[in-house]
């Protein structure tokens, strides 16, 4: 007589499966697997993905038409499949939401923090899902992918950490904004130590994060080709402003890129880092902070910029609660109506008029849900 499988066993069963298919996913395959991952969501007792685009947020003013549009996912921070299959399962269900825009992207703008470790299997596993988009990916190095060899191995995959595009009439400019002064040499940390000191959030070893004398000399000379009427996008990891230095969520020659931007008529700053809604202007300069797909950070202590329709406090007991992945929509003026998906809650969607107004227009409703 053949025993009946447990719940648990046919778990376990269906997460070997799901790892098995990793290794062998493209993008005809993609969405069988993501159906698999969302059935070992349910039989974790989660709430089953939803696409953001079917969504509308209620009560908000009609916007410009777009140019284009562009779509993010940013701070997946994997591990070994085998040590972290949530990060797994957060980053498929982001690449779910976005091949299911309708129409599709022009791009994909991938935010940076891919790996937790910097480790090759780590960025081998998320390169290995990001071919699962539909639309071409934008990379964007952070931290975590950088300082255990110091970004060698991600720039095999993806390139170098600094370049531009013109798309559409607009300048593009993905800039490395987490370089560090020097912390390890002098006091013999090998490669794995200052990855570790690197990776801690409030860890007084390491430096703060800068663009750097030959980034803001790159920028430089990119921008000097660039018509100071275009519009301008800038991609960073860290906030191109100081927001809160304990925590690096700050670049320590913030001031200098800005002056490098200022001359330009409408500057758009996406950065991620932050993992959480965060809304800034500084002059010309518009800032948008990205979503998380591994887990929400809580604010800073020391205060909010003025324009940040704060998020409520995440459920601890929600492995997707205060997460999620976006959306932007480029219009005509350069600036972006910028969507926020946030999983398992209402969508938040901060308008170029809000901005562009200093709060004065279109204010975003806050998300319904209750703290406690």
């Amino acid at each position: 007589m053949k025993m009946p499988k447990s719940i648990e066993t046919k778990h376990y069963e269906e997460r070997a499966a799901f790892y098995e298919g990793l290794k062998r996913l493209d993008r005809r395959s993609f969405m069988r697997l993501a159906g698999l991952s969302a059935g070992i969501v349910a039989a974790k007792g989660l709430v089953t993905p939803h696409s953001f685009q079917l969504v509308e947020v209620a009560g908000a003013a009609p916007a410009s038409k777009p140019k284009f549009t562009f779509a993010y996912i940013s701070d997946t921070h994997l591990y070994k499949k085998e040590l972290n299959d949530r990060f797994v399962r957060s980053i498929l269900r982001a690449v779910d939401d976005v091949n299911r825009l309708d129409p599709q992207p022009d791009f994909v703008l991938f935010g940076g923090d891919l790996a937790q470790l910097g480790k090759r299997e780590e960025l081998d596993l998320g390169a290995q899902i990001l071919k699962g988009l539909k639309a071409p990916v934008k990379m964007m190095v952070g931290e975590h992918d950088w300082f255990l060899d110091m970004g060698e191995y991600w720039q095999k995959l993806f390139g170098p950490p600094q370049y531009s595009f013109d798309h559409k009439g607009v300048h593009f400019v993905t800039l490395m904004s987490v370089q560090e002064k020097d912390f390890w040499t002098a006091n013999g940390y090998t490669p794995e130590e200052r990855m570790q000191i690197v990776a801690g959030l409030d860890d007084g070893r390491q430096s703060r994060f800068e663009v750097g004398p030959q980034g803001r000399e790159w920028l430089k000379n990119d921008l000097a080709k660039v018509d100071k009427k275009t519009p301008l996008v800038v991609f960073s990891h860290s906030p191109l402003y100081k927001y809160f230095r304990n925590w690096n969520f700050w670049t320590d020659d913030a001031d200098e890129v800005q002056a490098l931007l200022r001359p330009f008529a409408n500057v758009t700053v996406i950065h991620g880092h932050t993992h959480q809604l965060l809304t800034n202007r500084i002059g010309n300069i518009h800032f948008h902070g990205m979503l998380s797909t591994a887990w929400p950070w809580p604010y800073a202590p020391e205060g909010l910029p003025t324009l940040t329709v704060q998020q409520n406090r995440a459920d601890p007991f929600s492995a997707f609660d205060g997460c999620g992945d976006g959306r932007m929509d480029l219009l005509e003026n350069g600036l972006v109506d910028k969507l926020y998906n946030l999983w398992d809650r209402d969508p938040v969607t901060v308008r170029a008029t809000y901005t562009a107004s200093n709060g004065k227009e279109d204010r975003p409703a806050p998300t319904r849900l209750p703290s406690y």
